[in-house]
């Protein structure tokens, strides 16, 4: 956050909020009240993530961090004063890190958390957690908020007091404090003392923390022990197991702690599609517990987004994945790989060429490939919001992932002209088992949407034979096709690429036809590539349309084009060649007419409309507009109408007579007009 001081004090200085802070705090409080019990859960959390913090940077150094006593969270409550208190011993924050850091609203995505909070979805708290704002749940049961903190490394009279009654300011001033980590303490607004119980308090934990591997420490009931637990202190006892939930056998556990786990190692709060939760025992030793969202992350295709997998080693987390533990098309995966063979002070320098990550790495997408496989063939529903989420990604393992290629294309999901359905729900195998009896190739359309793609005068004359076509709309399906050559033996082929040569499901009839239309057209497509000469690479006779009368398809040797030049420029192939329909009227009638003075313009007129049924941009939009006019007027003209002078007439002078017409002379069929007298 940035924010300006308002006014300055001798100890205690006043800042403004952004005015993005404001509006979500406004929202905070008076809309999300469908369920305020998760700002206990954010605080802990927020917790739980500054001990993380404080292990990573203290092993960077070959430091302990429980030098100054076991890590640990503290949740008490104050019934006489109202106050609901939350600590920790984590990595604290400096002064400067208050100001730019304390609930990361402004670097996690301030515009998108409030465009979501739309309509109903205003009075779903479930929502807060998603966008770093959940420090500020505090302010839907308290009426002020009080947090001390004190930096790690940093002396005793660094440490720092922010308080704000969430109004649009707060205060900051200095204060002493004995040791690093982070206090807050809430002072509840009227209405909410049913907080002010033990039992209730525990209740919220237990249902919402109780997987966090560190120990949140309450008071001890009256009459009651710390139990086992030699590390709380006296009069204080665990909340939650504290134990790695990851750790323990599957037996033991049911969906709903793998959903509870999901949404604290996520910060979602839905629930997730499937998980995975295998150990691994052999050469090495290592435990996956991976979740498939059910939802995308909004910041999923930026490119400095985190991962969502944690490297834990022996139950200490270590760091967040970047592209070692899994490849960058499964960054949407989320969870948690527990090895015991890594050493705890590894750097994400020395993962790189370890063979314990590489093994892991393996072993790791093959789970994730297969728990895909097995969802896409038990519960397609659920796969299909798989795929509407993120099959893109898939899309790109194609290209990044050669070893696992095999298993990427049975879970590819495309749209064709026989789903019926704008969701993409055709697998290649199903593909495969329709096609139709003699059919080689499996064709596909690359077009700039779906509904240029169904209009596409490539796919006619597949229509008319009742052959499915797929329909790639997406630019990662630029990439595919390049990656992805074959599938089960068959070849994939762009219906707009190369002759039209449908192989055995062309009959010899229409194999005739093709011939006899090439030399019959022979003289029209020779003036056409003349006058198309730098536009078309080639012009021919095609039998792939029935009803548009041409069309622009890219040469043979485009087939290993690459794909960044195929999406810049004008959108046309390197080798635009230009195919006319020989039964369609007006080519039929140019090459009735070979003498026709616009021919040109025809000539130009057929390529630009071929360039915009491809979904390509013609270089000269007005020209094209112009040739169509002329052509236009020229076709609606009168018989007896004078001919349009030419454009580079002069103007007549003003006030001359108007020039004699020429009289031509009648039509031979004018039998009732008299023939003109001899000695006249």
């Amino acid at each position: 956050m940035s924010e300006t001081p308002v006014s300055v004090q001798a100890e205690q200085e006043r800042f403004g909020f952004q005015a993005e802070v404001v509006q979500i705090l406004d929202l905070v409080v008076h809309s999300l009240y469908s369920n305020k019990d998760i700002f206990l859960r954010e605080l802990i959390s927020n917790a739980s993530d500054a001990i993380d913090r404080l292990r990573l940077e203290m092993l960077s150094r070959s430091e302990s961090p429980t030098d100054e006593g076991p890590l640990q969270i503290r949740v008490s409550f104050d019934a006489d004063a109202g106050t609901i208190t939350v600590a920790d011993n984590g990595i604290g924050m400096s002064r400067q890190e208050v100001i730019e850091h304390i609930g990361t609203i402004a670097k996690s995505g301030t515009r998108e958390f409030l465009h979501s909070l739309t309509g109903d979805q205003r009075k779903d708290a479930t929502l807060i957690g998603q966008f770093g704002v959940g420090f500020y749940s505090a302010f839907i049961v308290a009426d002020r908020v009080s947090l001390t903190t004190r930096r790690n490394g940093l002396a005793a009279d660094q440490g720092v007091r922010w308080e704000s009654d969430g109004k649009g300011e707060y205060t900051l001033e200095a204060a002493e404090l004995p040791s690093r980590g982070t206090t807050i303490v809430l002072k509840l607004r009227e209405g909410e003392d049913d907080l002010l119980n033990d039992y209730r308090l525990r209740s919220i934990i237990q249902k919402y923390s109780d997987h966090i591997s560190l120990p949140i420490l309450m008071p001890s009931p009256p009459g009651e022990g710390t139990g086992d637990q030699t590390e709380a202190p006296a009069g204080e006892k665990p909340v939650n197991q504290a134990s790695a939930l990851w750790a323990r056998s599957k037996s033991e556990l049911t969906d709903q702690d793998y959903q509870d786990f999901y949404r604290h190692v996520a910060g979602d709060y839905s629930d997730p599609l499937a998980w995975v939760h295998a150990k691994i025992e052999g050469t090495y030793e290592y435990t996956l517990l991976l979740f498939i969202p059910a939802r995308a992350p909004y910041d999923l295709w930026m490119p400095q987004s985190g991962r969502g997998v944690k490297l834990h080693i022996r139950r200490v987390f270590i760091l967040e994945d970047t592209g070692q533990l899994l490849p960058q098309y499964l960054r949407f995966i989320r969870g948690v790989i527990d090895s015991n063979d890594l050493p705890l002070n590894v750097s994400r320098e020395l993962l790189q060429g370890s063979r314990v990550v590489d093994q892991i790495r393996s072993t790791a997408t093959k789970r994730v490939l297969k728990l895909l496989a097995e969802l896409a063939a038990s519960d397609p529903d659920k796969y299909a919001a798989f795929w509407k989420e993120f099959g893109a990604l898939l899309k790109e393992g194609m290209a990044e992932d050669f070893s696992n290629r095999d298993e990427i294309a049975k879970l590819l999901r495309f749209t064709s002209v026989t789903s019926g359905r704008e969701q993409a729900d055709v697998s290649l195998s199903d593909y495969v088992g329709r096609m139709k009896e003699g059919q080689e190739k499996i064709y596909y359309l690359l077009a700039p949407s779906l509904g240029a793609a169904t209009s596409s005068p490539h796919l006619e004359a597949f229509a008319k034979k009742g052959i499915e076509v797929l329909l790639l709309t997406e630019d990662i399906d630029n990439w595919l096709v390049d990656s992805l050559r074959d599938f089960d033996g068959k070849r994939l082929h762009s219906v707009a690429q190369g002759t039209a040569d449908l192989g055995p499901l062309e009959d010899e009839a229409e194999a005739e036809a093709k011939q006899q239309a090439s030399a019959e057209f022979a003289d029209l497509v020779a003036k056409l590539k003349a006058i198309l000469a730098g536009q078309a690479y080639d012009v021919r006779v095609t039998s792939r349309l029935t009803t548009s009368p041409a069309c622009i398809v890219a040469n043979e040797p485009d087939t290993g084009i690459s794909p960044m030049r195929r999406l810049t420029g004008t959108g046309l192939p390197r080798q635009p060649v230009l195919e006319i329909n020989p039964q369609h009227p007006l080519v039929r009638r140019l090459n009735r007419e070979p003498a026709d003075p616009n021919l040109a313009d025809w000539a130009h007129l057929l390529y630009d409309q071929a360039v915009l049924t491809l979904g390509a941009r013609i270089e000269e939009p007005a020209a094209f507009v112009a040739k169509l006019n002329d052509l236009l007027v020229t076709l609606t003209q009168e018989p007896d109408a004078p001919p349009k002078p030419p454009e580079d007439a002069p103007e007549p002078p003003e006030g001359a007579a108007e020039p004699p017409q020429e009289v031509t002379e009648p039509p031979q069929d004018a039998a009732e007009s008299p023939p003109p007298s001899e000695d006249r």
